[in-house]
Formats: structure tokens, C-alpha cells, sequence
């Protein structure tokens, strides 16, 4: 499943470019409505790096804050990194709802503005999956880390059902030339070539369930609020907006575990690395 992404490919794709369309797209819509959903993979994963208090901790790609108010929740000194300031935002209010503790900072998570070994753990979910240059990213996040540190990650995989929807809007809104599918984040063999100086790589997979009312319901709400698809269906017409919308239903169907409503299981990969 993995890609072959060779030197030569890396070097023409201008990912500065890539990243400005999807700073873009991650603020359109309002991801945070589908991101409050997710909170409990964030409190799964800080149980599974097993963070302790006092720690300092980093969500990288926070958006609204899953990973960070989880860690926050602990007694951790958390830090929340997003290149979209609207997210941050919202991780900030949520903070102050909960009076919990919460840094934010605006910034790329492939160029972190942090000193080596700034941090016990970095965490992020479904988040810095998505950043174009997998192998900067990835150093940067063994960077800032301590050695003997964790790094605690929430992937899609590609076969899982949220790996379908995006392949499916790929197909009807192609993805930038060259640069690397986000679902290789949830392939285990691509993960140790990424993280391939490190002490251990423990990988689990697991599901999350999305419920909504039925699929009509869960994709007008993905059309309306989730980056991804709210800029697919702004850039159809009405014709290819019928046609993807049908292939998301269906696509659905073949996960839904209920005939009354939409509870569709999406497997992710829980990865813990030892730095």
C-alpha cells in the first residue's frame, strides 16, 4: 500500500503551495463540529502513551483541541500547534469553558517553532496525517521529543471507512499532483519507514463509530462543516454534487451496522513511538 515517493518526485512539488491550499480548506466549513465528535479518541490515545502529570505535552495539527484538553485533562502543560488560527480559537474556548490549561500556537507542523526535545509527548489526531511532506513532518515530531519520550498518533487507515470517503472525493476533486495519500499514515510498514530511528513502534488498531440520523444526514453535515468535502462540493456543479453525494451514501451502506440509523464503524490505527 505504500507509495514509492522518491527523491526526484519530492523535489517538484512545490508542498509550500500545497499547504497554503489546505490551510485554506481545513478553515473553511466549521471543522469543529465534526471535531467535538472525535473527543474520545483523544482520551484513548493519551491513555495509551500513558501521560503523566506535570508532563509537558504538544498536540500537533490540534484543530479544536481533542488530544490537547485530553492531555489538559490530565494535569499536563499542554501545548496546541495549528496552522489555522480559527481552530485554535475554538481549542481556546473550550479550554476556558472547562478551566483547563491550554497553550496555543500558530504554526506548520513541518517547520515546528520548538527547541529539540522541547517535549515528554506529542500527540495528534487525524491531524498531522494530512501534512503534505510526510518525512518532515515526521522528523519534526521525533525532533521536539525527548529522547525516551512518546509520540502518540490517531490515523485513518486507507481501507477504513473515512479512508474511502476521501478516496472517493479524490476521485471527483483530485488531490495535489505527487504528493502522498494522508491514509499512508495508517499503513504500519509506512509508519516504520517514517519513524525509523526510534526505540519502538507499537501500532492498535481500533474503530471509532460515527452516529448520525441516517447517511443523508452525516454527509449534509460533512458536506457543510468537514474541509474536505465542503471544498469538493463547492467546486462541483450540481450534477457532480448529485453524483458524489450517491457514492458517499453508498459507500456508507457498506459500513452501517444498523438498517434504522447511520452507526458506521472507521477503523484507525492507535500508534505509540518510543523515542
Amino acid at each position: 500500500m505504500t507509495q514509492a515517493f522518491s527523491t526526484t518526485t519530492r523535489s517538484t512539488v512545490d508542498f509550500e503551495a500545497v499547504k497554503t491550499r489546505q490551510q485554506a480548506m481545513w478553515a473553511s466549513g466549521d471543522f469543529a463540529v465534526i471535531g467535538t465528535t472525535l473527543q474520545i479518541v483523544g482520551e484513548s490515545l493519551c491513555e495509551a502513551v500513558d501521560l503523566t502529570s506535570g508532563s509537558q505535552v504538544l498536540d500537533v495539527a490540534c484543530g479544536n483541541g481533542n488530544a490537547a484538553l485530553a492531555a489538559a485533562r490530565r494535569f499536563c502543560h499542554v501545548t496546541g500547534l495549528d496552522y489555522v488560527p480559527e481552530l485554535l480559537d475554538k481549542a481556546g474556548e473550550r479550554a476556558r469553558a472547562e478551566r483547563l490549561e491550554l497553550t496555543t500556537v500558530v504554526g506548520d507542523a513541518e517547520r515546528m517553532p520548538f527547541q529539540d526535545g522541547r517535549f515528554d509527548a506529542a500527540l495528534s489526531t487525524f491531524g498531522v496525517m494530512f501534512a503534505p511532506d510526510q518525512e518532515r513532518a515526521a522528523n519534526e515530531l521525533t525532533r521536539v521529543v525527548r529522547p525516551g519520550g512518546k509520540i502518540g498518533l490517531a490515523n485513518w487507515t486507507p481501507e477504513g471507512f473515512v479512508g474511502q470517503m476521501l478516496k472517493t472525493v479524490g476521485r471527483y476533486v483530485p488531490p495535489p499532483a505527487g504528493v502522498p495519500s494522508p491514509a499512508f499514515w495508517g499503513v504500519e510498514s509506512r509508519l516504520r519507514d517514517l519513524f525509523h530511528d526510534v526505540r519502538s513502534v507499537r501500532v492498535t488498531r481500533k474503530e471509532f463509530v460515527f452516529r448520525y440520523e441516517s447517511a443523508a444526514h452525516c454527509f449534509d453535515v460533512f458536506q457543510r462543516f468537514y474541509g474536505p468535502t465542503f471544498k469538493a462540493f463547492g467546486a462541483l456543479d450540481a450534477d457532480g454534487k448529485a453524483r458524489l453525494m450517491a457514492e458517499l451514501i453508498e459507500l456508507s451502506s457498506r459500513f452501517n451496522r444498523r438498517t434504522t440509523s447511520f452507526v458506521v464503524p472507521a477503523e484507525y490505527l492507535e500508534v505509540v513511538i518510543e523515542r
